[in-house]
């Protein structure tokens, strides 16, 4: 273990005043992404700034009615939160389906919004790449790619992003509130991640200083007809080759609001809301879903190791959106052969 500073904030104030007084501070909270990084040489932070102490671990309701959630309420105090199970279901379920109860008791909101990738060459420090080291190259690109993206890649850059809370967030719109030397701003979660382009190494937009103080979520209509099915190689503690957060409003046998948003397949949470509005007032049926899957799919392109994500892919749309459409989601399938 290298040496490094520890600092524990005591308010919002004093962490930003700290990430801004050292560039190469990280914040600590779970700690369940970055000291593996630091374990494994491919985080060296000067600072450590512990964050665990500020007031940032309450679920709360807005006089708007939405739900703020803190970012350190951890990902298992939000799946079985009551509200965000009665009204927010498709987040619980994808948070249920990621990494183990023990890790889900530490993981927090804030962090699983922040965690790295888990490319197999970013976790190697022998190896080049572009995320750990701009200008190295990227290992993945002709090298063993079987976990890698299919949408949004660049020449710099075919990671994906594992994270499965944030694929239920980005089907909901929800919103990040963050905190920074300018201020407090909203970013909406279409906005806060991003792709890799020629600057692979920038995983989000935050601005130098800023941190992660909550997420927001609006009321919705997706209650009855939501899904979140996550295809890996084994049934738990495995990352998504191709995760689905499908979610509709259904009145009079027309889709009215429809949202699909794609894990294991991009730097980020994969959403086309320009696509989605294209099937306004069409049928909830299996061949409006091929459609569907066809039209997300646009420009979907393996790099060998990962061909079969495209045909993957658009088979767990189409079963995925069915679900949904039949109030029928996969965390209730998976339970009735329990």
């Amino acid at each position: 273990m290298r040496p490094f500073d520890y600092t524990r904030a005591e308010t919002v104030r004093e962490a930003v005043a700290a990430l801004v007084a050292n560039p190469e501070a990280q914040l600590l909270a779970g700690g369940t992404n970055l000291v593996d990084l630091m374990k494994y040489e491919v985080a060296h932070p000067a600072a450590i700034i512990d964050i665990n102490h500020l007031p940032l671990r309450q679920i709360e309701e807005l006089a708007d009615g939405s739900l703020r959630i803190g970012a350190l309420v951890s990902n298992a105090a939000v799946a079985y939160d009551s509200r965000v199970k009665e009204r927010y279901p498709l987040l619980a379920s994808a948070i249920l389906a990621g990494a183990s109860p023990q890790l889900r008791n530490a993981a927090t909101t804030g962090g699983n919004l922040l965690q790295r990738t888990r490319c197999y060459y970013f976790y190697d420090p022998s190896s080049p790449c572009n995320k750990r080291e701009p200008g190295s190259g990227c290992s993945a690109i002709g090298g063993v790619n079987r976990i890698h993206a299919i949408l949004g890649a660049s020449d710099k850059c075919i990671a994906v992003h594992p994270s499965d809370m944030c694929v239920a967030l980005a089907a909901l719109a929800a919103t990040v509130e963050v905190e920074g030397p300018e201020g407090r701003r909203y970013i909406p979660f279409a906005e806060f991640h991003r792709l890799p382009g020629d600057h692979p190494e920038r995983d989000n937009t935050l601005a130098p200083g800023e941190m992660v103080l909550a997420v927001r979520l609006e009321g919705n209509h997706f209650v009855p007809h939501h899904s979140y099915l996550k295809l890996r190689d084994r049934l738990s503690f495995a990352f998504a080759l191709v995760s689905v957060a499908a979610a509709m409003d259904i009145a009079d046998g027309e889709i009215v609001d429809l949202r699909v948003a794609l894990g294991g397949v991009a730097h980020m949470p994969w959403r086309d809301s320009l696509a989605e509005a294209e099937f306004a007032g069409a049928p909830p049926t299996e061949e409006t879903f091929r459609k569907v899957a066809v039209r997300l799919l646009a420009g979907a392109k393996g790099q060998g190791g990962n061909d079969f994500k495209i045909p993957l892919a658009h088979r767990a749309i189409v079963r995925a959106l069915s679900q949904a459409a039949a109030g029928t989601p996969q965390d209730q399938t998976v339970k009735a052969f329990q």
